[in-house]
């Protein structure tokens, strides 16, 4: 035997590694509607770019059947590429191969990797496709995957984490993702849960579909445990390489500065996007559209308490993260859901120096029973943390009401923020005109003649003396009134200006945020 015998070797053994599970379960997975590891990776990154590591480990476990039985690459793929150019480490687990169950050799590998990503300071992605762990395996499964989530917890911040779920994703392995910054499902062919729907009949006697339990929309819509869906893995791994392009590679750099066509940054049509009737309803995004760069913004949690807009834009190139009432559901107030997902966006941008702009137009904390021993005091205090924790250039445009303990939560200059600017027509109160004037001219209003020419009359008094910006702007809550029609220009003028911010805070381990 020479060289060239070993050289022959290495690549039958490489063949071997790379086939997976076989031709049969490749075929299975094809039938799916799904992709194999290798074909998902091939998709995401540049074409040539993987490279692959620990393509040889093996599994140690002899019992229950396991001693002797094969296991190509330990049923997880693992390695580095390009992005757009941009380098990432990743792992994708191979259904084909025990059904991609996390053993302890198959968490080393995802460990290893892992550990490289926040080494050399790049983006970490996770595609999973995964029956759980591995029973056969036992403890060390569970300890495989404690090896995993103390790396996705303490790498947090540090590096920016996706999971892409791309099939089953049951019991322990599911906290993984939840630790992630982002997670996106695709539907009909991946699900989440704790416990699946069979246990859950036999022990609540609840019957359910494994899609109904925990498919994509159910995640996107009703827990928020995912953040955006897919059609398909094509589109899933699509939305991956444009969420990855918003995004620094890690927490000392600033994100990439895209490349866009030269425009007049005037905006005329602004002031037909919003309604002057403050409890007329509209559509935050499309004064969003009005304002960033042009087919920029990208949204997150998009279908997840919809009476707020959270996703990253471009300003002349350079990545924003917007947080925005939506007027058009729940009139934009803020209720438990939405405190939640408001403040995890403002985390993960202040994380990763993205820049803040809020786009407020709220009537205040959503009213309620339900809301009140929910715990919408805990949930709302969030908001008010992430905002004053934020360290990144925080903006605040007001369009049209702002009231209550909802103004103060939403990044007024209070908790920090560097410059809040409001629209002429904005309203700046305690609370909306109507509240306040039957709370203050109570006597005056139900002991007059004509009660409701009276109560009209007061309101329109309160309005004009207190529900505008110029008394905010008097006390310095205010920078400055702007013309809508130049708003783009301002928010972009005010990034220039704040592009070198540094602020630090008092010294401490952590903060005790009320989650």
């Amino acid at each position: 035997m020479d060289i060239y015998d070993k050289i022959n070797e290495l690549y039958d053994k490489r063949r071997k590694t790379q086939l997976g599970g076989g031709d049969a379960r490749i075929a299975k997975q094809h039938e799916k509607g799904k992709m194999t590891a290798r074909e998902r990776i091939e998709y995401l990154v540049d074409e040539g770019s993987f490279i692959e590591l620990n393509p040889f480990i093996e599994h140690r476990s002899g019992d229950y059947g396991m001693e002797g039985k094969e296991a190509p690459g330990e049923g997880v793929v693992t390695g580095f590429g390009k992005i757009n150019g941009r380098d990432i480490y990743l792992f994708a687990q191979d259904f084909t191969v025990f059904g991609g169950a996390l053993g302890e050799m198959h968490a080393k590998k995802i460990a290893a990797v892992m550990d490289l990503a926040v080494k050399n300071g790049t983006p970490f992605i996770g595609l999973n496709d995964s029956g759980g762990a591995r029973i056969q395996e036992g403890v060390s499964s569970l300890d495989g995957y404690g090896h995993v989530f103390y790396r996705n917890s303490i790498y947090s911040g540090v590096i920016p984490q996706i999971s892409v779920i791309m099939g089953p994703c049951a019991g322990g392995a599911v906290y993984s993702p939840a630790i992630t910054d982002f997670v996106i499902m695709v539907e009909k062919t991946s699900q989440m849960f704790i416990t699946g729907p069979k246990v859950i009949e036999t022990v609540t006697g609840e019957q359910i579909s494994s899609e109904d339990l925990g498919g994509a929309s159910v995640h996107n819509m009703k827990s928020g445990n995912a953040h955006l869906k897919a059609p398909d893995e094509a589109s899933a791994l699509d939305a991956v390489k444009d969420l990855v392009s918003y995004l620094p590679s890690n927490n000392t750099e600033k994100p990439p500065v895209a490349v866009i066509e030269e425009s007049d940054d005037y905006r005329p049509d602004l002031t037909d996007k919003i309604p002057f009737d403050p409890i007329r309803p509209y559509d935050v995004r499309v004064v969003i559209d009005e304002v960033v760069d042009k087919e920029s913004f990208f949204e997150i949690h998009k279908d997840f308490a919809k009476n707020i807009v959270v996703g990253f834009a471009r300003l002349k190139g350079k990545t924003v993260g917007l947080v925005c009432n939506q007027p058009k559901y729940m009139a934009g107030g803020l209720d438990i859901d939405s405190s939640d997902k408001a403040a995890r966006f403002i985390r993960f941008c202040d994380s990763f120096n993205i820049p803040l702009i809020t786009f407020e137009d709220v009537t205040g904390f959503f009213p309620g029973i339900k809301q009140e021993h929910g715990g919408i005091i805990r949930h709302g205090a969030k908001i008010l943390y992430a905002y004053s924790e934020a360290t990144v250039p925080k903006l605040t445009v007001i369009t049209r009401k702002a009231y209550g303990g909802a103004y103060v939560a939403l990044n007024s200059k209070s908790i920090g923020a560097d410059l809040v600017y409001a629209w002429p027509n904005a309203e700046i109160a305690v609370m909306g005109p109507e509240g306040a004037a039957n709370i203050i001219f109570a006597n005056e209003i139900n002991n007059s003649e004509d009660p409701e020419a009276t109560r009209t009359k007061k309101i329109e008094e309160y309005r004009e003396r207190f529900a505008n910006p110029y008394v905010a702007a008097g006390l310095g809550m205010v920078d400055d009134v702007i013309d809508p029609r130049e708003t783009r220009i301002t928010l972009i003028n005010a990034l220039d200006m704040l592009k070198n911010k540094q602020e630090d805070r008092p010294k401490k381990k952590h903060g005790n945020i009320p989650l």
